[in-house]
């Protein structure tokens, strides 16, 4: 059974973050504005990441690209990307905008970000489309720049704030790459 989460998590992703979404109005209701951008990072990227990994094109992409046809980026490293590692941070963020200080938040807001850098960036270079720029786009900019901007404007959340968010965002983007560039090496 846990085969099947892993190679079908993203369906269920995509079911629960425009259910989080509707909801977002009741469960929010009473929040800051601040607080509500923060918890908003994790449905919209669940919506994103349907874009990203429906039908596994994400990984295809990168194994077509990278591995040149080789499986650098299989449906149990994608899974461990995306669940732990984004719904993981983002609820981590969540709990400690609410917790500890609004200014943790940054670190989903920030994760956000730089994805949407990633998947734009990567379409400058290349000059063509990749799974899950158009909602990185749509959805990642605008959600993502209103946060930095209102919860950075929050008194007390500091450079300092932005940094740790900026850093474990590029952390995990990094900690992505060279895990697909050490299969490839593995892989030649």
């Amino acid at each position: 059974m846990f085969a099947r989460l892993v190679a079908h998590w993203v369906y269920g992703g995509f079911l629960a973050g425009l259910l989080i979404l509707a909801l977002t109005p009741i469960i929010a209701s009473e929040w800051t504005a601040a607080l509500t951008l923060v918890f908003l990072q994790l449905p919209v990227y669940m919506v994103h990441q349907f874009e990203e990994h429906d039908d596994g094109r994400f990984a295809a992409a990168i194994n077509a690209m990278i591995g040149k046809g080789r499986t650098v980026l299989d449906d149990a490293a994608v899974f461990a990307i995306n669940v732990p590692g984004v719904w993981g941070v983002n609820l981590v963020s969540i709990w400690l905008a609410f917790g500890v200080g609004i200014g943790w938040g940054l670190i989903g807001v920030y994760l956000t970000l730089v994805n949407a850098l990633a998947h734009i960036g990567q379409a400058i270079r290349l000059r063509a489309y990749n799974p899950g720029l158009a909602t990185a786009i749509v959805l990642f900019l605008p959600v993502g720049i209103a946060g930095a901007l209102i919860v950075g404007a929050v008194p007390g959340v500091g450079a300092g704030h932005h940094l740790a968010g900026l850093a474990v965002a590029i952390a995990i983007h990094a900690g992505i790459v060279a895990y697909v560039v050490t299969r490839r090496r593995r892989l030649a």
